[in-house]
């Protein structure tokens, strides 16, 4: 039950983060505008300490599932941006503008070259904030949201040391089955015939 909410908290703060950070961060490596704008607001991002961000929106909200997920899906974005938009720009341009020589339009050049052409990049992008966001799920817990955090605050608060131990390596399990996956998904990308 704890490792179905958990893993529910993680893919829906990466989900979420996705549809926000997904649409931005093409656009950025398609139209090569806003990139230094998009790393600097990243690095911003990336140095707010989730714990702080949890603790801030939980004044505001209240108990529950808003604020972990406001700061999973915060942690989650940087990653997502920074995939998207590096696996469009690394796309060589000879091979965009052989695309718009054949008269592809800016959306076909996007969708048909450099969105296929970039998603090792992509896809590498959300595995990193896949397994941030599981590592950090457990923070849910500390405003009584669940997950595999609700086991392992208990056996810290009543030092019960068995189930403590038990809560995290499970959740360390976790991650490291999410990467594994991720790692396969990327292998078997790269032997579709266009990404080769």
């Amino acid at each position: 039950m704890r490792l179905g909410e958990h893993l529910w908290y993680t893919v829906a703060a990466v989900a979420i983060a996705l549809v926000i950070a997904l649409p931005i961060g093409l656009a950025i490596g398609h139209f090569h505008r806003f990139r230094n704008l998009s790393v600097a607001t990243t690095g911003m991002v990336r140095a707010l300490p989730t714990l702080g961000l949890l603790t801030l929106v939980a004044l505001f909200t209240g108990l529950g599932l808003v604020a972990p997920m406001v700061a999973l899906v915060t942690l989650a974005i940087p990653s997502v941006l920074a995939g998207a938009y590096s696996g469009v720009e690394s796309v060589d341009a000879r091979v965009v503008d052989a695309a718009k020589a054949q008269g592809m339009s800016g959306w076909q050049v996007l969708f048909r070259v450099e969105i296929p052409l970039g998603l090792p990049l992509l896809i590498g992008g959300i595995r990193t904030a896949t397994v941030q966001v599981a590592g950090t799920a457990i923070l849910a817990a500390y405003v009584g949201a669940g997950g595999l955090g609700a086991p392992l605050f208990l056996g810290l608060k009543t030092y019960d040391y068995p189930l403590l131990l038990a809560a995290s390596l499970v959740v360390i399990a976790l991650a490291v089955v999410l990467d594994i996956l991720f790692e396969v998904i990327g292998r078997l990308l790269r032997r579709l015939p266009g990404l080769r």
